[in-house]
C-alpha cells in the first residue's frame, strides 16, 4: 500500500474525510465561466484522481511496451503490471479465477462479446431472451440484432410507476423457450437497484444463464460475483475513477471456454495455418491484438484507491447525499422526479413542468452545474413515464451537500428564466 492509500484507509468504526478526498481529484477546481464546476454528471463518466493520472503518467515514462511474447525489460514490466491489473479487478468482484476476468473496451463491449460469444452459438430460432424495460440500449441492441438474426424472440420484464421492476412478471416469463436473460444491476436513468440476486437465482432454477450489467453498480455497491452466483458481470473503468475505453468482462470459466470468439487476430490463437487455427486459452481467447494496456494499469489504480476508501463508505456517504438532494428537489414546486425507488443509487432523473430538459441543463451550465439531458440511452423507460426526456443529476463520493444546494439553487433560476 502506497502513502496516498495508507492516507485513504478507513475502517469499519471510522470515516473518510470527504472534504481531503475531494482535493484528491484536480478537475474540481476547474472554474466554468468564472463560476466553481458542481460536476453532476457522474453515471456518465466519473473524475480520475491524481493518484491514477500519477499512475498512466508513470507508466507512460517508465514502463511502456507491448506485452506478452518480447523478452526485453520494458516488455517484462509491461506485462505483469497488465496482469497484476487483472488480478487487482479479480479480488474487487471476488471472481474464483483471474482467468475469468476478460479486458475490453467497456461495458458495451462486454455485452457485444457475450452476444457474439455465447449468442449466436447458443440461441436458435424460436428461443426466447428475457430483458427488462429500464436496460441500457447497449443491453438492448445487441440481443435485438442476435434475435433478427437468429429468428429469436425478445420478452420485456415491466417496471412500476415508482420505477421497480415487477418480479412476479418476471417470473412469469420464464417457459421451455427461455435461453438468456439479461439484466441490469443499477438503472442509470433511475438510479433503482434492482434484486438481481433473487432474479439470478430464479433463472438458474430453469437452467438460463444471465448477464448482468454492472455498469452503474459497480462505482457505488460492492459486487461479488460468485456471491451472485451470475453467469457473465460487465463494467467500465471511466465509471470508477479510471481511464475511459476500458472496462471487462467476467464469465464463469466453464462458459467462457464453451463460447466463440468474438474478434480474431493477435494474441488470441494457439497456433494458426491457412489449414486450421487453434484459439488460445482464456482469457487471451477474447483479447485479440494489442489490449488497452496503458488504461487496464490505470484501472487497477483506480481500483486501488476505491478499496482504500472504502466501497461501504462510498454508500454510505453517497446514500446521503442522494437522501439530501431527494429533500431538496421535492421542495421545489413544479419538479417531478422520476424513479422513486426504496432502494436507489445516487442518481435523481427529474423533470420541470413546462420545461425541456435540455434548457434546463443549458442554463445549469451557466452557472457552472454540469448535469445530464436526455433520454440517457433509455428510451424504453422515457416510453414508460411518458416523457420524452430528463435531467439527471448523478452524485459520487466527491460531491458535497453544498453543490446540492447550489443545483437547487440553478433549477429555481431557471423556472425564473422560462416561467
Amino acid at each position: 500500500m502506497n502513502a496516498t492509500q495508507a492516507s485513504l484507509k478507513s475502517d469499519m468504526f471510522s470515516s473518510p474525510d470527504w472534504e481531503k478526498i475531494r482535493a484528491d481529484f484536480p478537475i474540481l477546481k476547474l472554474k466554468i465561466d468564472g463560476k466553481p464546476l458542481v460536476y453532476l454528471d457522474n453515471a456518465a463518466s466519473s473524475q480520475m484522481p491524481q493518484a491514477v493520472i500519477d499512475r498512466l503518467v508513470r507508466y507512460q515514462t517508465t514502463q511502456h511496451a507491448n506485452i506478452n511474447r518480447a523478452v526485453h525489460y520494458l516488455s517484462e514490466v509491461a506485462t505483469m503490471e497488465f496482469h497484476h491489473a487483472r488480478c487487482k479487478l479479480q479480488r474487487f468482484i471476488n471472481a474464483r479465477e483471474d482467468r475469468e476476468v476478460i479486458f475490453t473496451s467497456g461495458t458495451t463491449d462486454s455485452i457485444n462479446l457475450v452476444m457474439h460469444g455465447y449468442g449466436r452459438k447458443y440461441i436458435k430460432a424460436g428461443d426466447e431472451i428475457i430483458l427488462t424495460t429500464m436496460e441500457h440500449h447497449s443491453n438492448i441492441v445487441p440481443w435485438q440484432m442476435l434475435a433478427n438474426e437468429k429468428g429469436a424472440k425478445i420478452r420485456v420484464v415491466p417496471i412500476t410507476d415508482t420505477g421497480e421492476l415487477e418480479i412476479e412478471e418476471f417470473e412469469k416469463l420464464f417457459n421451455e423457450r427461455t435461453k438468456f436473460v439479461g439484466l441490469i444491476h443499477v438503472s442509470n436513468a433511475l438510479g433503482t437497484i434492482n434484486p438481481i440476486k433473487r432474479m439470478i437465482e430464479f433463472a438458474h432454477r430453469h437452467g438460463v444463464p444471465v448477464l448482468i450489467d454492472g455498469a452503474q453498480a459497480a462505482p457505488h455497491l460492492a459486487i461479488d460475483v460468485q456471491a451472485l452466483d451470475c453467469d457473465f458481470y460487465a463494467f467500465s473503468a471511466h465509471k470508477l475513477c479510471g481511464p475511459t475505453g476500458v472496462g471487462i468482462l467476467y464469465g464463469k470459466a466453464a462458459l467462457l471456454e464453451s463460447m466463440q470468439p468474438f474478434k480474431g487476430g493477435g494474441d488470441m490463437i494457439a497456433s494458426v495455418t491457412f489449414e486450421e487455427t487453434l484459439y488460445n486459452t482464456i482469457p487471451h481467447k477474447f483479447e485479440a491484438g494489442t489490449p488497452p494496456i496503458a488504461a487496464a494499469i490505470g484501472f487497477g489504480a483506480a481500483i486501488d484507491y476505491l478499496t482504500a476508501i472504502g466501497i461501504d463508505h462510498i454508500a454510505s456517504y453517497e446514500s446521503s447525499l442522494l437522501d439530501y438532494a431527494t429533500e431538496c428537489l421535492n421542495e421545489i414546486p413544479g419538479v417531478r422526479i422520476i424513479g422513486t425507488a426504496p432502494h436507489k443509487t445516487a442518481v435523481i432523473s427529474f423533470i420541470i413542468d413546462g420545461i425541456h430538459p435540455h434548457d434546463i441543463g443549458t442554463i445549469l451550465n451557466q452557472d457552472g452545474i454540469a448535469v445530464r439531458t436526455g433520454h440517457h440511452c433509455a428510451q424504453p423507460v422515457m416510453q414508460r413515464f411518458n416523457v420524452p426526456a430528463t435531467s439527471r443529476a448523478s452524485f459520487a463520493f466527491y460531491n458535497k451537500k453544498s453543490e446540492i444546494d447550489a443545483l437547487a439553487t440553478g433549477i429555481r433560476t431557471v423556472q425564473k428564466v422560462f416561467l
